[in-house]
Order: structure tokens, then C-alpha cells, then sequence
């Protein structure tokens, strides 16, 4: 085990798969020389060239298109997005073509193509940098999505999402490239579709993903000095869902809240909060609650962006009326 930054991590993995298969390669913007936005492919083209890291124009829907038409044909690429805003600009190659190829040819074509994207908020870069989308992907029948909290799930992770065959949108947090934390060595993945327990507890169910499962850590912190005890759930995944395991802590528990970065409204908390009532009524004791991103467009001032995203003082504030309310 190393202490390693969540963005060496998901660099080690990209290099690893790269190492290990010569049909992976990775395309984007200014990815080459520059390294990406936010440094993750730096020194990349160095070890593998430009063949294999290729910078690309300007256009979102052409990056994409180029990388299904590549994972069709027997290529393993890995396309960047610089900002998840941005992938609003490949909705047409995503939803339309690489989602349902798998479907429309009778499983004859296989599209195992990632797609990279830092998402979230938290740096002031305002409204069209700072969204967090992935309740739209989760909505397209034939996408995984990842969206990993840990410095170690980030890199198993997107090992394994390169190998899938499927096409897998792979959201990282801009707030998590600079956290470290334990990466094993060697050749380890985590499956995609498997939830994971962070945190026992027996009050009350956090479940969350991302750089969100962070904040209902540290209120669960908070919590637990004033009797409280919550257990944590990291999805991990957003598609497939890994229901069992949230529904064993909501049978244990009796009581959830749900937390995410996206808006309020018909965003991934909605359909996680549906799924619970739907498949644990009987368990629950209490209303299930949530704790989301306003239903606003990102402010860039700093107090107005900590106004409108969730953070643990609010999750604490939730968790503490849930149990006021129904205890």
C-alpha cells in the first residue's frame, strides 16, 4: 500500500492498462504535452507517444464519435472530456450511438470505451464548469457509470472500466485530485456495480458517491460525539446500482438520507430515494430524506457556491431532524 493523490492514482491506472494492452490509447483536449485541465495524463505522451496520446481539436461530439468508431473496431480508447459541462456537446455519440450499438446490432459490436469527466463543483468556476450531470446517463439504458470517492477505488475502478466491453462514463471529482489516500500495488481492480460500506453504524443510513461519501464521512464524524451512529454507503457505481447493499443497511438501520452534488430535482438522489421506498418500504421508519445541490446554476462567488452544494454541516442538520422528527 502507497499514499498516493486521487489524480496519480487514476494516471497509474491509465498507464498500467496501457502497458498491458496495446489497444488502449487515450484522446482530448491538450491531454499531450500540457497533461489535461487538471494534470492527470501528464507524462503520458512521454512514455507512449503521440500515437497513443493524442490531443484533439476543439469538439466534443467529434472526440467521442472518433472513440466509438475506434472501440468498434477493435480499439480500447479512453476519451477526456476537460469538463463534464462540456459533454452536453457529445449527448448525440453517447446516448445515441455508443449506448446502443450493443443493442441494435445484436450484440455483434462491442463498444468498450471510457469516458473521463471531471464533474463538481467547489472552485468558483461558476455555472458551465461546475455541473455534476450523471442523473442524465443514469437515465440511457446501456451506459456504467463510476464515480469514485477513494484514491484506491478511482484507480481499481478504471482498470476495470477499461476492460469492460461496455461504454463506461467514469466521473471524477475536481475537489478529490488533490486528496490522497492508500492505493495497493500491484494488479488490483474493483468490479463495477458493487457498492461498498464505509462506515457501520445502527441510526441512520448515509448513501452517497463521490467526493460526497467525504462529506457524509465527516458528518457521520460529528454525529457519532453526540450519540449518533450512521453507517456510511458508497455506491461507487450509479449504473449498475447496487441496491443489496443499501438495502441491507436500510433494513438495519431503518432510516436513510441520500446525498449528492446534483441538483435536487429528478437528480440521483431522486432515483435512489425511489429505489429505497420502493424495495425497503417495510423496513423504514421514517420518511427518506435527501440532501442535494440547489436546483440553480453554480454560482462563481465562493459563499453563494457553498449556499447551493451540499456539505456536511448540512447533511448533520438533515440526519438530526430525521431523527428529532421519528425517533
Amino acid at each position: 500500500m502507497r499514499e498516493i493523490y486521487y489524480s496519480h492514482a487514476i494516471r497509474e491506472a491509465i498507464a498500467e492498462e496501457m502497458r498491458r494492452d496495446e489497444s488502449v490509447f487515450i484522446l482530448g483536449e491538450d491531454i499531450a504535452g500540457y497533461g489535461g485541465a487538471f494534470k492527470v495524463t501528464q507524462g503520458l505522451v512521454e512514455e507512449f507517444g503521440a500515437a497513443r496520446v493524442k490531443n484533439t481539436p476543439i469538439s466534443e461530439n467529434s472526440i467521442v464519435g472518433v472513440g466509438v468508431g475506434a472501440a468498434i473496431t477493435g480499439m480500447r480508447p479512453i476519451v477526456d472530456i476537460m469538463f463534464q459541462d462540456f459533454i452536453t456537446l457529445a449527448m448525440d455519440q453517447i446516448v445515441n450511438h455508443a449506448a446502443k450499438f450493443h443493442y441494435m446490432y445484436g450484440n455483434q459490436p462491442r463498444v468498450p470505451l471510457v469516458i473521463r469527466t471531471p464533474a463538481g463543483g467547489g472552485r468558483n468556476y461558476g455555472p458551465t464548469h461546475s455541473q455534476s450531470l450523471e442523473a442524465w446517463f443514469m437515465h440511457v439504458p446501456g451506459l456504467k457509470i463510476c464515480a469514485p470517492s477513494t484514491a484506491a477505488d478511482a484507480k481499481g475502478l478504471l482498470k476495470s472500466a477499461i476492460r469492460d466491453d461496455n461504454p463506461v462514463l467514469f466521473v471524477e471529482s475536481k475537489l478529490l485530485y488533490g486528496v490522497k489516500g492508500q492505493v495497493p500495488d500491484g494488479d488490483v481492480t474493483v468490479p463495477l456495480g458493487e457498492a461498498k460500506v464505509v462506515r457501520e453504524g445502527t441510526h441512520l443510513t448515509l448513501v452517497s458517491y463521490s467526493r460526497m461519501t467525504i462529506e457524509c464521512q465527516k458528518a457521520a464524524d460529528a454525529l457519532s460525539k453526540v450519540g449518533i451512529e450512521c453507517e456510511v454507503i458508497d455506491l461507487r457505481c450509479l449504473a449498475p446500482l447496487d441496491m443489496d447493499t443499501v438495502a441491507a443497511s436500510v433494513e438495519k438501520t431503518g432510516r436513510a438520507i441520500v446525498v449528492a452534488e446534483d441538483c435536487r430535482t429528478a437528480g440521483v438522489s431522486a432515483e435512489v430515494m425511489a429505489r429505497i421506498v420502493e424495495e425497503c418500504f417495510d423496513f423504514l421508519q421514517a420518511p427518506v430524506r435527501r440532501v442535494a445541490g440547489a436546483d440553480a446554476p453554480i454560482p462563481c462567488a465562493d459563499v453563494l457556491e457553498k449556499a447551493a452544494l451540499p456539505d456536511a454541516q448540512k447533511i448533520v442538520d438533515a440526519a438530526a431532524g430525521l431523527l428529532r422528527d421519528y425517533s
